[in-house]
Order: structure tokens, then sequence, then C-alpha cells
């Protein structure tokens, strides 16, 4: 008789359904699939006992719906609790394919869509996909299921408790808005790493000053966007928003208020580093305020404390240790580049390619967020998942942008394009073709795969061509989505530096590439870089702000951005570019 393992019918059911929606996705038989469906529906049925009965004397195949092969496979989960076929069968499929299974509407041929006419793996990439209207001409979705997704993703990610900058600002500015109108507040700001500018926050806070702190509290817990309180203390709240998202809000005396807002906002290795400096000079910083002895140094703002300890005001952003206290200290802070510097934005998408607005409708957008030049970069070619352009069709685009300039006042239209770089390193469009743009960004769309030291060579060749002017998106990452492809950064930034080639920040939130971090790495090292939007519509173009977020990080000042210049420069800066 056969001895039976620990694995339970829930267990063997929910096992068999898998097997039947991973073959789904393989594209198998659907007879084949329907035959585990049948037999996980046969398990589900029968009684523990009996299951366990009818594997022990072998007779699991005189039910109906159960073969001699599902038998088998069935007796093996009982008996050894693993089947080597469905262990087999998982590491063929993508893991991120069966994510996907989780979202409502999102069925196996669905998924199995996406997968195969889209190249999409994961939840982020179907999320970014959505960004970028891929799904909107794909058969089987259309606008109204791509955005039907792109809700069920974000109620997803809400439950995970992890956010993207732009959500984490989105939660963050609705809660300090719903208490700057409180009666009891004095004074509010968002911290922690919402406040640092952080590209992934993990907890979104928020502290406000009160002089009646018990009372500001009961306002907190009355917000009609808090649903529940989740745990409470004498000066914190942690919450649970009507929206299904966790905050936590502090609340201290306007006393305490700036060293409290200087300690939650960190990074903790900043503050540690601040606290050894203050030790140092015969202090002792904490979050209830600066201590000299039994003495309170009175400071009414946060940029006292930094006064007090003999150093100029380290912006938010900066707090990361990695150097920013002691160039604080010699006087070398960077004036770190301001969103109202930027003066045009490039890498602007249009109904050409994969854009939901027309070339006009994204112009004027831009003029209205107070932009002199636009340059527009519709796909190449090879993207034909983004309906990239032909030559012929670049040509007719290039007639129209003439036509639009003719008639737009106070903002141009630059004329460039996203050309792929392709696997052997040269780019999607012929040389005449190329020559004909204002300006071109050069980016990696396929063959993510590539060992580091091809993928390195491919983009160093098509950095070499002279059309070149911008690098984009350098990594290929998405965030909480996708790690960048392999490549060594520092040969690629050198060689940027060298060719005098832009390397762009891609500020679109599920990117941000190029990482802060490079920035920083090669801060004061001839690194020149454009905070571009990669806008697919007309309000993507506000996204410059979170790559000036980053650029900030980075520790780059106006001078280190191609796109805080006025148009006559940075023409200027094109044309001897083409000519180089």
């Amino acid at each position: 008789m056969t001895e039976i393992g620990a694995m339970d019918k829930r267990d063997v059911v929910g096992i068999l359904e898998e097997i039947g929606t991973l073959l789904e996705l393989q594209g198998e038989s659907p007879f084949k699939s329907r035959a585990y469906y049948t037999g996980a529906r046969v398990v589900a049925g029968l009684d523990p006992a009996q299951l366990r009965e009818l594997v022990q004397s072998g007779k699991l195949r005189t039910l109906k719906g159960i073969g001699a092969a599902l038998a088998d496979k069935i007796t093996e989960l009982m008996t050894t609790g693993h089947l080597g076929y469905y262990e087999g069968l998982r590491q063929q499929v993508p893991r991120g394919l069966l994510e996907m299974l989780s979202l409502p509407g999102m069925g196996p041929k669905k998924v199995k869509a996406v997968y195969e006419h889209l190249g999409i793996a994961t939840m982020g990439e179907l999320e970014y996909a959505c960004h970028e209207n891929r799904l909107v001409d794909l058969p089987g979705f259309g606008r109204k299921s791509q955005e039907n997704i792109r809700n069920a993703i974000e109620r997803l990610k809400q439950q995970q408790g992890r956010y993207l900058c732009h959500e984490a600002m989105r939660i963050g500015q609705q809660l300090v808005a719903a208490l700057a109108g409180a009666p009891t507040t004095v004074r509010i700001s968002p911290v922690g790493g919402l406040r640092r500018r952080q590209e992934i926050v993990e907890t979104i806070e928020v502290l406000a000053s009160s002089h009646d702190t018990a009372s500001a509290l009961e306002d907190v817990a009355r917000l009609p966007l808090v649903e529940q309180v989740v745990a409470s203390g004498p000066s914190t709240l942690s919450l649970r928003l009507t929206a299904g998202i966790h905050a936590q809000v502090h609340v201290v005396s306007d006393t305490v208020y700036p060293s409290a807002l200087y300690h939650l906002t960190g990074s903790q290795a900043h503050t540690a580093a601040m606290r050894a400096r203050a030790s140092e000079r015969g202090y002792h910083l904490s979050e209830h305020g600066l201590l000299r002895g039994d003495e309170r140094i009175v400071c009414h703002e946060e940029a006292e404390l930094f006064v007090a300890l003999g150093l100029p005001y380290i912006p938010p952003e900066l707090r990361e240790d990695l150097g920013e206290i002691e160039a604080a200290a010699a006087g070398t802070l960077p004036t770190l580049v301001e969103e109202q510097d930027i003066q045009g934005v490039f890498h602007v998408h249009s109904t050409w390619s994969d854009g939901v607005a027309e070339i006009e409708e994204m112009a004027r957008t831009a003029q209205h967020l107070g932009y002199r030049y636009m340059g527009l970069s519709d796909h190449s070619q090879a993207a034909r998942y983004a309906n990239g352009l032909t030559p012929e069709r670049v040509r007719e685009q290039q007639a129209v942008i003439d036509r639009l300039n003719a008639r737009l006042d106070g903002l141009t239209i630059l004329k460039g394009s996203e050309v792929d770089i392709l696997p052997d390193g040269s780019l999607d469009y012929p040389d005449d073709l190329l020559r004909q743009f204002d300006f071109v960004v050069a980016s990696v769309h396929s063959r993510f795969g590539m060992p580091q030291a091809e993928m390195t060579a491919r983009i160093v060749k098509a950095m070499q061509h002279p059309a070149v002017t911008m690098l984009g998106h350098v990594t290929g990452r998405l965030l909480l989505a996708r790690e960048g492809y392999a490549v060594d950064i520092d040969t690629i930034i050198t060689e940027a530096v060298r060719r005098d080639i832009i390397i762009e920040v891609n500020a679109n939130p599920h990117r941000l590439d190029l990482d802060w971090r490079y920035l920083r790495q090669f801060y004061g090292r001839g690194l020149m870089i454009s905070i571009n939007p990669d806008a697919h519509a007309p309000e993507g173009l506000s996204d410059v702000r979170y790559g000036v977020g980053v650029a900030r990080k980075g520790w780059m000042t106006a001078e280190h951005v191609l796109n805080t210049r006025g148009l006559h420069d940075v023409w200027a800066w094109l044309k001897q570019r083409r000519h180089a």
C-alpha cells in the first residue's frame, strides 16, 4: 500500500489548477490544460480521507476525469510532497506572468498575449506598458481595459506598502493639505524618504507641530481620508487611509518641531554623523532638541541647528552621509538645480508613436508649464510595438513640426527621435536621416539579457556615432518591476564625458534612470545631464519635478543640466554637436 506524505487535498487542488494555468500560458492544447482543471475539480469534491484511501489503494484512475497520467502525478504529490513535472513547468514560465493573473480581468489568455506581443514578463513592466499606452491597440484589450489594469496594479501596490516617489508625494500632499487646515496645526511638513526625495518610499510620514498635541492627534484621527487608526502613541498615529494606504503622522510641540523635522527627515546615517559632530563640540543632538549640558539651544527653524554646529544648511535631498557634512564644513556644497531652472524639455512622445496626444497639444502643455522649447522624440522604426516611425513618416512629421513652429508663439519644437540602439550597437536609422534631426536620444529597448561586456560594448559603439546627442534611460530599469540590464556604468559615463554626450535623467517616476547614486559618484568629473520627462501624455510633462529630485540628490547644479539653458544656447550646443 502506498505511503501518504504531508501534502493535503487543498495543496493538490491548487497545484493541479496552477499546472492548467501554466500550460495555457505556454500555449499548449486547451484539452491538456482542461484535463488538469477537471482533475482539480474532481479532487476538490473528494473527502480528504477518501482521497487518501484512493491514493493508497492505487484506485484514483477509476474516477471519471482522472486518467492514468494524472493519477500518477496526484500520487507523486501525495506521497512525496513534490512533483517534478510541476516544478519543471514553473521554471519555464516567468514568475511575473503568474503574478499578473492576480489582477481582475487578466486571465491566462490576456497574460499570454502581453507576454508574446509586448515581451511583458513582470507586473511592473505591465504597469509601464499601460503608462506608454501599449495595450490600447492590442487585440482583446483597449483603452478602458488598460485603465482598469493600471488601477488594479495601483491597488495591489498600495497593499504591499512600497511606493514610487510620485505615489508617495501624492499621498503625503493629501495628508499635509488636510492637516494644514486643522485649527490645532501650527507647522507641517512631509518627512522621511519623501522629504529626501527617495525614488522608493516605504513609509509615508508627515510631521505637524501644535500647541495642543492631544487635540491635534484627535483631529488627525477624524480626518475624512483616515479609515482606521492602526496604532497610537503619545505623539504618533499609524493610519490606514481610505485609499487602502498606510501612513504615519507625528505631532510635536512647536518648540521641538525644528529638531523633530531634522531627525525624522533622516537618513539614519546622516543624522548619526551629525550627532557625532555635535558631540565633538560639546552638544547633544536628538529629536527633542539641541542641548549643551542642561542648556537648551533655542532653534526656531531647522536651519538654525546647522548654524549652531558651524555648518550652512544642508538640503534634505543630500542627507545620505555621502560627503555632504564634510562639503558643508569646507564651504563646497553645490547650489542645487531647481525646478524653475528648467527652460525646456527633451524626450517627448506623441500619437505619431505611442503617445496619447497630438504634437500641438503636447507643445501647448509644455508652453503652459513655462517651457520655451520641446524636443519631440517619437520612437524609431524598430520599436514596432510602439508604432515606431519609418523614414517616410519621419519626413512627414518634420513637415508638420515646421508648420506648427510657424504659428506657435513663445515655444519652439525641436525635431528629434528616440532611436533604438540595435543589438550590434548600430542605430535604427540610416546616416542621411539621422543628420536631419536636431537631436537624437539613443536608447536600448531590446535584448536586455546580454552579458555585461556585450551590453557595454553595444552602447559604447552607439555613442561613437556622431548623430547621438543623448543616451536615454541608461540602465533600462523599472522601479519595483525590473532590474536594469548588466552594463558597466563607469565605462558608459566616462565615454559620455569624453565624447560630450548628454546622459539622460529619465524623470518618469517608474524609471528615474540614471540613478542618483551614479550622479553623485561622477559629480565634478564633467558629466552633463538632461532632465527628460519621457512624456507620453500632456500630464507626463510635469514629471520633470521627479527628475529634478534625482538630480538634486546627485549633487547636480544648473550648470550640469543642458535644459536649464535658454533656446539660443541649446541651439548653439546642438549645432556644435552636429558638426563635431
